[in-house]
């Protein structure tokens, strides 16, 4: 435990430094080169949020691996199939199976309102830049299930932990404009920021595609794929006219609860919780039915 939580051993740690010069160097791109004039570029108020945003979510995920900590290690332990080796092929093996599980949490997340509740606060920002992605949830509670299986697979709570550390330093570097496509093969293989530009746009087309994490091959075996073909409207489906912290990370839930509370019978209840973002029963006021959830 207290070698999980040192942040020495965490390779976000080291990553922070790197976050920071490329957000500099984003904004020296946007300000003084040549670019696309449509590029939204940065608003303080909106990074500072998103950069607020994500120092909480250092805390939330800190809270996430204590509680999960003691599950993972006694699946892991005591019921196992094997155990994946600490080598460098075994944290190979570990990223990789950690991003497919990402990919179905993600999907999970867009999916069912309950979720969705939960990560809409990242695709809050009608900007897509390096700050957007430290735009990160306050919620990382689903992860425990779609991560639950892996120390059955063999891999340690550690492992689990350092991938998933990777996986979110890999995710920062696709959230801009500034990088057009990359060579086809890459895009055929990697999540690419053309293939996440996508993932955060509003646009009908475009709304629940490219769930990926490192590897788009998910998206293209599971039918989630989208190519970019123009420029996506980020942000929402509705203006978000906030920057007020605790609305953007927890707004959702309670708009959830409202419905859920003042719904009849458990299985309306139920469907309000884990049917899509939007869903509304056939005999809901006119008000209800307009209302969209974000996505």
């Amino acid at each position: 435990m207290n070698d999980m939580l040192d942040p020495l051993k965490n390779p976000l740690t080291y990553a922070i430094p790197f976050f920071a010069i490329s957000i500099l160097i984003e904004l020296a791109a946007l300000k003084w080169l040549d670019h696309d004039d449509n590029l939204a570029g940065y608003v303080f108020k909106d990074a500072r949020t998103s950069i607020l945003m994500g120092a909480g979510s250092i805390v939330s995920m800190t809270v996430f691996k204590v509680l999960t900590f003691a599950v993972y290690s006694a699946i892991f332990a005591y019921a196992s199939l094997w155990q994946i080796p600490g080598t460098w092929w075994g944290l190979a093996i570990s990223v990789v199976v950690v991003d497919l599980a990402y990919y179905w949490n993600h999907r999970f997340v867009h999916r069912t309102r309950v979720g969705w509740a939960a990560h809409q606060a990242h695709h809050s920002s009608e900007y897509m830049t390096f700050a957007t992605a430290l735009r990160q949830k306050w919620n990382p509670w689903f992860e425990f299930f779609f991560f639950l299986p892996l120390p059955f697979l063999g891999i340690s709570p550690a492992a689990i932990y350092i991938a998933f550390s990777i996986n979110l330093i890999y995710q920062f570097f696709v959230h801009t404009e500034t990088i057009g496509r990359l060579w086809t093969p890459l895009e055929w293989v990697l999540n690419t920021p053309s293939h996440h530009r996508v993932h955060h746009g509003s646009d009908p087309e475009y709304l629940d595609k490219n769930y990926a994490g490192i590897l788009i091959v998910w998206d293209r075996l599971f039918g989630t794929f989208q190519q970019e073909r123009q420029r996506p409207t980020y942000g929402l489906t509705y203006k978000v006219d906030t920057y007020n912290l605790l609305r953007l990370e927890y707004g959702a839930f309670r708009e959830l609860w409202n419905d859920v509370r003042n719904a009849d019978g458990w299985r309306l209840k139920l469907s309000y919780v884990f049917r899509p973002p939007g869903w509304a029963p056939e005999e809901a006021t006119p008000a209800a039915v307009a209302r969209e959830s974000a996505r």
